[in-house]
């Protein structure tokens, strides 16, 4: 059978002001096509997971690209049986995603990043193209990381992201010399990561282009990756496929 419900994740850094308007006309939109999920509106920018019947989400996409600081938004997407969200929120944060650090701004300058492709092709020798070793690091928290992740990455046993800072000082000399590709899910946590360590010295950090899901869907089977993805919903885990794992 056909799953019926499409669900998308979508975040992008662009400062934005008047939050409250935006709150409103965004929960207003969202309720009216049918959604369940949770958009997150902060200074920085958007952070948004929905879920609903395929015109309805197109619908609110649509609505959303027609106000100018997220025109031409690009949306990951997925399908499943059920509703994963049993409620719609759009609320109003100081971050999109918490880091505590405020002087990294990736609405200002985002940081450099790496294709799927490109990553794929780098763990496949071990190396980027100017001969330094490449090591990925996982920015998610400790149980996602438990669910799946790339062969060999770097785990710091993440309780919440604000805790990566600490711990990226702990870490950083050892990751001197080396090439350093961060990721997490869809791309939000990486960013902020590898704006911080540059920030902090380490002259060639990136982040991975769209996150896991990008990298699933854009690699014919995920190599190097191991395991599944946990998503934040009643899906639980995906697999390489992009499909529910239960």
């Amino acid at each position: 059978m056909t799953p019926l419900v499409l669900n998308v994740s979508a975040y992008r850094f662009v400062p934005l002001d008047a939050l409250e308007q935006r709150r409103q006309t965004l929960h207003e939109a969202a309720a009216a096509a049918g959604l369940k999920g949770t958009v997150l509106l902060a200074e920085e920018g958007i952070n948004l997971v929905l879920a609903g019947e395929a015109g309805g989400v197109q619908a609110f996409l649509d609505a959303l690209r027609s106000d100018p600081p997220f025109s031409g938004l690009q949306a990951k997407e997925s399908w499943s049986d059920v509703l994963p969200f049993k409620r719609l929120k759009v609320k109003v944060k100081r971050e999109i995603i918490r880091m505590n650090m405020p002087s990294i701004r990736p609405n200002l300058a985002r940081a450099p990043s790496v294709a799927p492709a490109t990553l794929a092709r780098w763990l496949a020798t071990g190396r980027d193209d100017a001969g330094r070793p490449v090591v990925t690091l996982d920015t998610r928290n400790d149980f996602e990381v438990d669910a799946g992740a790339f062969e060999g990455a770097l785990d710091w046993r993440l309780h919440r992201f604000s805790d990566f800072p600490e711990a990226l000082a702990t870490h950083r000399d050892e990751l001197q010399g080396k090439t350093v590709v961060s990721y997490c899910t869809g791309g939000i946590r990486c960013e902020k990561a590898a704006l911080l360590m540059q920030a902090m010295g380490l002259d060639h950090a990136y982040q991975l282009e769209g996150g896991i899901l990008k990298y699933f869907e854009e690699t014919e089977g995920a190599p190097h990756w191991r395991g599944g993805c946990f998503v934040f919903d009643e899906r639980e885990q995906l697999a390489s496929d992009l499909a529910p794992t239960a």
